[in-house]
């Protein structure tokens, strides 16, 4: 009987050391992460603003000038400067903010004095002439000029506009010489070349005073002697009239309603 209860005993044993092991292990405890303290509110995000493109400088599509003008010119090739009085105009259209076409005219006239003894373009003084009694002449002068070309403007300031311009066209000249006993007029024509530059002092959106001063090389050529170049200087005043503007339109313009 012992012997019997033994055996049962064992097995018994045996059969809790086997549920032992197949028991599922117990779930391990999750600890909680410990929470770092907050040393303030977070800073809000500032939206950054769109950026808007800049409108571009409005500029007059059409510029009018009309002035007084001076020129120290050789238009005979005499050795001799006369100081011409005269006019000048133009007529401008800018294509952009600084790049504009120019037509322009002017004239000027007034008294030459041509050497006795190197009378050309004009016959020596002989037979019933009177020569004068001092070494030179009087020719009564008139030049004209028709030019077109280009003016670059600088339109940076509120109210100066500083410019350049080169101008190529056709000039006439026109001598008459009146003596006792002698009269002769002598016509020229050739090819005219302005360079220079100028500043225009803004009055107000339409009008402004310009000022400007110029190379002015002319190359005419008369029946008695063939084509020479003369360098002359101009220095212009006078008014501009400008074109102002239109303002577009907005959206919000057109889509508010009135009260």
């Amino acid at each position: 009987m012992r012997k019997y209860l033994g055996v049962v005993a064992v097995v018994a044993g045996l059969c809790m050391m086997l549920q032992a092991q197949t028991a599922p292990p117990a779930p391990a405890t999750t600890q909680a992460p410990v929470p770092t303290p907050s040393t303030g509110p977070e800073p809000a995000t500032i939206p950054t603003p769109p950026t808007r493109k800049t409108p571009p400088t409005p500029y007059p599509r059409f510029e009018l000038f009309a002035g007084g003008s001076y020129a120290e010119a050789g238009l005979f090739n005499a050795g001799h400067w006369a100081g011409l009085p005269g006019w000048d105009a133009s007529l401008g259209l800018n294509a952009t903010h600084w790049l504009g076409f120019v037509v322009e005219g002017g004239q000027y006239f007034g008294t030459s004095k041509i050497p006795i003894t190197a009378p050309e373009p004009f016959p020596p003084c002989t037979g019933t002439c009177q020569p004068p009694p001092g070494p030179t002449f009087n020719v009564t002068t008139r030049e004209f000029n028709f030019l077109f070309g280009a003016q670059f403007s600088r339109r940076k300031y509120e109210r100066w506009t500083p410019f350049g311009e080169i101008l190529y066209g056709h000039n006439g000249t026109r001598g008459v010489a009146d003596l006792p006993g002698f009269a002769a007029t002598e016509v020229g024509s050739g090819r005219a070349l302005v360079a220079g530059g100028g500043l225009d002092r803004k009055i107000n959106q339409r009008f402004a005073l310009r000022f400007k001063a110029d190379y002015f090389q002319t190359a005419s050529q008369f029946p008695t002697f063939a084509k020479k170049k003369q360098d002359n200087f101009r220095f212009s005043v006078g008014i501009v009239i400008r074109s102002v503007p239109k303002k577009k339109r907005k959206l919000e313009d057109e889509t508010q309603t009135e009260p």
